[in-house]
Formats: C-alpha cells, structure tokens, sequence
C-alpha cells in the first residue's frame, strides 16, 4: 500500500498570539476544574491562551435570575431563552472579535482532530453550552456560526463538551505542549491511530519490547511506526482506513 505522507501531518498556522475562549454556560462550576490542572493550566500561565467561563445568569433580567421557560410546542424539559445568551453574546462581542461563535448540540457537526487543527489556528472563539431541552430555536438560526457534537449520544449539558472542544485545541498551540512534534503524532491526526508505545523494562514476565525498537535504526524504527499504525487503524477503525 502506498500513502503520500505529505498528507499524513497537516501544517498548522504558526500564531505567537494567544488564543481567547470565553464559555458561556448556566453551570459554570461544572467547566472550571479542567482548566486549572495539567496542560491547560500551565498553556494559560504561559499566556498562551485565556480562558473565561460566564454565567448566563449574570445576563437575565429576570429577578430570581432564570434562563429559562417552557417550550411553546409542550413536552418536558425546559429551553433556555434567547434574549439572555444574545446579551452575553453582544456583551462579549462588544470587548472582541469572534471567529467562531459555537453551540454545543449532539445534533451538531461531529468534533474529530481535523475541526480541532482548524480551531487552533483561530484567535478568539466563543462556546455556548447547550443545556435543559436545548435552546431556543433561533439562538441557533441568527447567533453562532457552528454547531458541534463530540459523539452519537446525549449528556445533561454541553459543559463537558466544551471542555472537550478546548483542550483538544488548546494542547495544538504551539508552545503549549513542550515537544510540539508529539501533538502532530497523536492518533487522528493523520487518519490514522497512534502505533503501539512501550517504554523499561524491555522485557516483563516474558512479554517482550518489539526487537526494532531496541535497534536505533530511526528509518526501520519509522517504517515499522507506519506499518503498525495501519495495521491498528484497519483493525480497530476501519471507517478511518477507508480514508486513506
């Protein structure tokens, strides 16, 4: 089989600027614990990237600060309205300039490693976490300029998956991860899974570190990681060798 490697590690822009993603969402307790650890906490002490949750709330001129109201068609659950996300979004688009304004929906376009290479490379983006039933209909129609799903399946709230959205971009930035050439081997990101890793002792209760590994030959050693990272994606994630 023979691939075009050109096509295996996308460029990435190369930005010295720091990226901005402000959250909006009603849970804002739910989304701050992962930026405040790992990766994303020292991106940020880095000034790589800034990361502002708001509460919708903050935005309601209801006085028990309510988001949300009963849906005109009935059924269960509650929608959030439109006129508080559209005074947080206007609130925040009046102190800057949004690439991408996202919505997180299952509904949504699937998030896969190719969306997250496109996101790194934009200046200020804004999420909005979907939550209750949904949001108002026309929230979706006339303020935000992407919808995104992480997976086939329904959480409580689109809070995680913001989360989600932003640490899989954040850690694409350059300077965020320290060898920037292990981002550009991650599983996806050239269609294809991550080959096998191992690291000491070389040899475990008999099971045994592939003999090539142990050899120094970096062009042997590269040849057999493109070998086993199309065997495993064959195997594992057919859908994905179809691609190639």
């Amino acid at each position: 089989m023979i691939i075009d490697t050109s096509i295996l590690f996308p460029k990435f822009a190369i930005q010295n600027k720091s990226m901005r993603i402000d959250i909006i969402t009603v849970l804002p307790e739910l989304i701050e614990s992962p930026f405040n650890h790992s990766i994303l906490k020292r991106a940020k002490e880095k000034g790589l990237v800034e990361i502002e949750i708001h509460n919708l709330r903050d935005f309601s001129t209801d006085k028990h600060k309510r988001v949300d109201d009963y849906a005109f068609s009935g059924g269960a659950g509650m929608v959030i309205q439109i006129e508080p996300v559209e005074r947080a979004i206007d609130y925040l688009k009046s102190k800057y300039t949004y690439d991408e304004i996202i919505y997180t929906s299952p509904d949504g376009e699937l998030f896969d490693q190719s969306m997250a290479n496109q996101l790194s490379c934009k200046q200020n983006i804004l999420i909005i976490c979907g939550h209750y039933k949904g949001v108002d209909h026309r929230v979706r129609e006339h303020l935000i300029t992407k919808e995104i799903s992480i997976g086939n399946f329904v959480m409580t709230g689109g809070e995680l998956a913001a989360a989600v959205i932003a640490d899989s971009v954040v850690r694409l930035i350059p300077g965020v991860i320290s060898d920037e050439t292990s981002a550009l081997s991650d599983s996806f990101q050239d269609n294809l899974l991550a080959p096998p890793v191992y690291t000491r002792p070389a040899e475990y209760k008999g099971w045994k570190v592939p003999e090539i590994l142990l050899s120094g030959n970096t062009k042997e050693i590269e040849k057999w990681q493109m070998e086993m990272s199309i065997e495993r994606t064959k195997k594992l994630r057919p859908e994905l060798y179809k691609k190639l």
